[in-house]
């Protein structure tokens, strides 16, 4: 669902929708991999943050109107998404690292080493 919040200029009105990335989450042994549609996004605008076992991700969109054509009536003309998750304390958030390709953001979020499996070799004797 899009929510519009309205910005105000001097000179004009704009909407800016805020958006929710699609978002895929796989667990594997070592911890998560978790992969968000950002179609559009330029790297230096998306924007990944952990606050208080808050992970937020967000990127900014500027939707360009073509050299040759005018625009009579624009609802929206800038898009933001924004998505955010609770961490578990079994995740080292310290850790995480991120990527970008193709609007695809993709991060991976390992586990802290006390929650990862581990061997116990058993003693003869």
């Amino acid at each position: 669902m899009t929510e519009l919040a309205k910005q105000t200029t001097a000179t004009k009105t704009t909407e800016l929708a805020t958006l929710r990335p699609l978002v895929t989450i796989i667990e594997e042994e070592s911890g998560f991999t978790l992969t968000a549609e950002l179609p559009g996004v330029p790297k230096e605008n998306v924007k990944v943050q952990v606050e208080n076992h808050i992970l937020t991700l967000e990127g900014e969109i500027l939707l360009q109107i073509p050299e040759q054509m005018e625009s009579t009536h624009a609802e929206v003309s800038t898009a933001k998404y924004k998505r955010a998750f609770t961490l578990s304390r079994e995740l080292d958030s310290s850790k995480i690292e991120a990527s970008q390709s193709d609007g695809v953001l993709t991060l991976h979020i390992p586990k802290a080493e006390h929650a990862q499996p581990r061997k116990i070799e058993v003693q003869v004797g």
